[in-house]
């Protein structure tokens, strides 16, 4: 009887079937405002990089145009060719990726042994150790480069490729950073697998590292970001062209009365381009470890 009754409800009078009406969709004025801002930061955070490309592409009389243009009027590919040539270019690419990853790889071997430590171990002394390990954070790094320096010069390491990740290849963020993630597992792993026999290392590389992968992650964009970018140190410790990494050897296309952007722009841009990679493949990792962390105190 009732689906006669829906039946009766949608059927008009000559048994011909009614048109339903439709309930409306209403708009979510919040959601659009938040699609919006995050639309327009987006296109902020772009423009940089088009800009980027279409000044390579252009002249360097166009560059130099008041007011500037947008698009180039003729598309000039040859500064991509010229920064091989201006440059030793594919060593200083080379130097860049030993470096980050020799930074990179210290800082998750060295910080996660030391963050297991300072979360999971109980040993006299060791919040006040710890508390001295953060009080690091405060201490500007320009003030460590002269006796990092001198420590370089000590040991032979100038204008080398070794002498631009050595000093960083431990650090008090990276440290404080996976002791969060320590912090936030549960004990009672750590109890089973004493009682099965595991000792601390152990537990430490087979049960409690893979656990923390997202916070690894993290640590491993960050780090490599720094290194990649790093401009103060290698310029230090290096004088030699084919020993500096990317980010010094663009600073030499600078002239004192003159600089060829388009070249530059080449340069930056093809120099930017592992690091987008290198993001793009782990930025899932990376916004589960700021949500990861954040959890626990």
């Amino acid at each position: 009887m009732a689906d006669t009754e829906i039946a009766g409800a949608r059927t008009g009078p000559s048994g011909t079937r009614a048109a339903v009406p439709r309930p409306r969709r209403r708009i979510n004025t919040g959601s659009l405002a938040t699609h919006l801002v995050l639309s327009l930061g987006a296109l902020v955070m772009v423009f940089p990089f088009v800009w980027q490309g279409l000044t390579a592409l252009k002249s360097l009389a166009e560059v130099s145009r008041v007011p500037p243009t947008v698009l180039p009027d003729d598309w000039n590919w040859s500064s991509f060719d010229e920064v091989f040539t201006a440059l030793p270019f594919r060593e200083m690419l080379t130097n860049s990726a030993l470096a980050t990853a020799g930074r990179t790889a210290g800082q998750l071997v060295f910080c996660s042994l030391a963050a297991y430590a300072f979360a999971r171990m109980r040993f006299r002394g060791r919040d006040v150790l710890f508390g001295l390990f953060l009080s690091v954070l405060m201490v500007p790094s320009s003030l460590l480069v002269l006796p990092q320096y001198d420590i370089i010069q000590q040991f032979g390491l100038l204008n080398s490729t070794p002498a631009l990740f050595l000093p960083g290849m431990f650090s008090a963020f990276g440290t404080f950073l996976l002791r969060q993630a320590f912090l936030a597992l549960p004990k009672e792993l750590e109890e089973a697998a004493r009682i099965d026999g595991a000792g601390s290392f152990r537990i430490f590389w087979s049960i409690m590292l893979p656990l923390i992968r997202p916070a690894l992650a993290a640590l491993a964009v960050i780090t490599a970001m720094t290194a990649w970018n790093d401009l103060l140190w290698p310029l230090i410790v290096n004088t030699d062209p084919k020993a500096m990494p990317i980010s010094a050897g663009l600073t030499s296309l600078e002239g004192q009365y003159e600089t060829n952007y388009p070249v530059m722009m080449a340069g930056s841009l093809i120099a930017s381009l592992p690091m987008l990679l290198v993001y793009v493949f782990l930025q899932r990792h990376f916004v589960q470890s700021v949500a990861f962390t954040g959890s626990k105190g």
